[in-house]
């Protein structure tokens, strides 16, 4: 079994929506719940922390430098120097119960959100947006319970997204071109004895890793949806992955105490930090926002 490795002792109470920037090497995710932004460089150890001015739900990497942001209150840009929030749109502001969740880039340089009903998870009041570079958006998918982590396949045919509140995977057969997604299909059930699945990722061979909140493992499943591998961790609140590092060949885990009990972060003392595991194989860079 591969060893897991204590990176950092950050205590997020949701840490989530890890992302490696290739060019800088570094390592940025965010707090959701105690709304913080963290930078790390693992040749260095420095760690940077940013208090957030927005409440932040997902993250993705701008090529101008800084992040593009999804939050409670719409999606945002933020600068390079981690202190101007722009707000671009929010299109569920006149539903009050109704905020987005994770985010993702795809490798055209546009930014895909979800929505959620955040007083019940239940209801499929999510939907799927897409924001592109000249900061037009657009809804793509309605429907959803809770969408959250998301990736797509190395040869761009396939999109991956994870609904929690229906304890499923999908996948679209994806256009990279028109950035359009049709024929939703389940690619995995997750049973509720698992865990929630949460944040995703595809490694170079098309392999979809899962966080599972509640489940304390991550799952990789091959490009077919067959369960390929379960890596046990010492967490419960296991949130999303990334690969990271030179080679893109360590995968960084981000987790949370959010909801847990004394007794249980007693029993858990790397709950909310950052780990990370070698699992023989590579991740693909992460793609930056053109906006």
């Amino acid at each position: 079994m591969a060893e897991i490795e204590h990176v950092l002792d950050v205590q997020c109470e949701a840490g989530e929506s890890p992302r490696w920037d290739a060019e800088s090497q570094l390592l940025y995710w965010a707090d959701i719940v105690d709304p913080h932004l963290y930078s790390f460089n693992p040749q260095t150890g420095e760690l940077k922390t940013y208090l957030c001015s927005v409440p932040v739900t997902g993250i993705g990497l701008r090529k101008a430098g800084g992040l593009v942001l999804a939050s409670k209150k719409g999606l945002y840009l933020l600068d390079a120097n981690f202190q101007t929030y722009t707000f671009l749109i929010d299109p569920e502001a006149h539903k009050p119960n109704v905020r987005f969740n994770d985010g993702m880039v795809d490798r055209q340089g546009r930014f895909w959100a979800g929505t959620l009903n955040e007083t019940d998870f239940s209801k499929p009041d999510g939907s799927l947006y897409r924001l592109d570079p000249d900061g037009a958006l657009h809804t793509v998918d309605t429907g959803l319970n809770v969408p959250n982590g998301m990736g797509w396949s190395p040869d761009d045919k396939t999109m991956y997204l994870v609904d929690s509140g229906a304890q499923v995977v999908y996948t679209y057969d994806f256009d990279p071109l028109a950035g359009a997604i049709s024929h939703r299909q389940i690619f995995a059930d997750v049973p509720k004895q698992d865990g929630i699945p949460d944040g995703l990722t595809v490694d170079s061979e098309g392999g979809v890793w899962i966080g599972h909140w509640g489940g304390g493992h991550l799952k990789r499943y091959d490009p077919n949806g067959n369960l390929e591998r379960i890596v046990q961790l010492p967490v419960q609140n296991v949130t999303a992955c990334m690969f990271g590092g030179p080679d893109l060949e360590e995968l960084y885990i981000s987790t949370a105490w959010f909801l847990l009990s004394l007794n249980e972060r007693k029993a858990q003392p790397w709950a909310g930090d950052l780990l990370r595991v070698r699992t023989g194989l590579r991740g693909v860079v992460e793609p930056k926002f053109l906006g």
